[in-house]
């Protein structure tokens, strides 16, 4: 299983311990791998008949649920998935790195530990990537430096180019931003030169924004920690971009391109780590509409 994020201790403890107490993991961690025929075809079969459970959700998302009990259906799952090269974590770093955790806690407790048992496994869904989605992942900030707009822009120009644009900017295309301050739009286009191509992390519009503006001309470094952004995600939109800024929250906003699925793989299969905040699944699964109980 291939990886794309660094993990927080904190919360991998926060988490491990959350499932000590329930006994259960209650959250499947949610990987993806490249799409295959022999799977899709697994699939089309079970999912062709009525599922086991079906409801919509408080945020409009519909959740099916099919139970695979047959031994000739299970073991096509088994050779199918037998011959993936890799699975990728899209999102759940913390979940699965806690459940090892966990594995480990019992392990050293069970003087009689065989592997067979099932706090060595965790709850976990795949996707194939052609039916996964990864939204935008929006800036904004609380202050502009003391910076006038047109000095933010002289500033960004050798990088970007800029310029005002009538209506919301809503990017239909790689490396293309928008920037959101004093009720006006503007379109930023990466400039040739500002990252490398071949970088799978560096070209990646996040890594483009945050190298070549965030950082270097707001200073903000640490994107993860600095109280002066924030993020948000795609579903909401850049109405709600326009929504913080006139508000006087913040200053800034800045609307992004979606990272694509091929990215991602990319970034996993190239062992680097994703730019942060840069991926926004949807929709969300459900906790707790599957459980594991580890002390079964």
């Amino acid at each position: 299983i291939k990886k794309h994020e660094h993990t927080r201790p904190e919360k991998v403890k926060d988490r491990a311990n959350h499932i000590m107490f329930l006994e259960a993991q209650v959250g499947p961690v949610f990987t993806t791998f490249r799409q295959n025929p022999d799977i899709n075809a697994v699939f089309d079969e079970i999912t062709s008949g009525s599922p086991e459970i079906a409801f919509e959700a408080d945020d409009g998302v519909r959740h099916e649920l099919w139970v695979v009990d047959n031994d000739d259906t299970i073991e096509a799952i088994k050779n199918a998935f037998a011959k993936l090269p890799y699975l990728y974590i899209a999102d759940g770093h913390h979940r699965s790195q806690s459940a090892s955790e966990v594995a480990r806690r019992k392990r050293e407790k069970n003087p009689d530990h065989t592997g067979d048992e099932i706090y060595n496994f965790f709850l976990h869904v795949a996707f194939p990537d052609d039916q996964l989605r990864i939204l935008s992942y929006n800036r904004v900030v609380k202050d502009t430096g003391g910076m006038s707009i047109e000095k933010l822009i002289e500033k960004a120009s050798d990088k970007f180019e800029i310029m005002p644009h009538d209506g919301a900017v809503d990017p239909g295309k790689p490396h293309e931003f928008g920037m959101y301050c004093g009720g006006k739009w503007y379109l930023m286009k990466a400039k040739e030169g500002s990252f490398d191509p071949d970088d799978p992390t560096g070209s990646i519009d996040a890594a483009i924004l945050g190298n070549n503006f965030i950082s270097p001309i707001l200073g903000i470094d640490d994107p993860k920690t600095d109280k002066r952004i924030d993020f948000v995600g795609g579903i909401r939109g850049v109405k709600e971009l326009v929504k913080l800024v006139d508000s006087g929250e913040y200053k800034l906003a800045f609307s992004l391109h979606a990272t694509t699925i091929d990215q991602l793989l990319k970034v996993a299969d190239a062992g680097q780590v994703m730019p942060p905040k840069s991926t926004w699944f949807e929709p969300k699964l459900r906790s707790g509409m599957v459980v594991n109980l580890l002390n079964e």
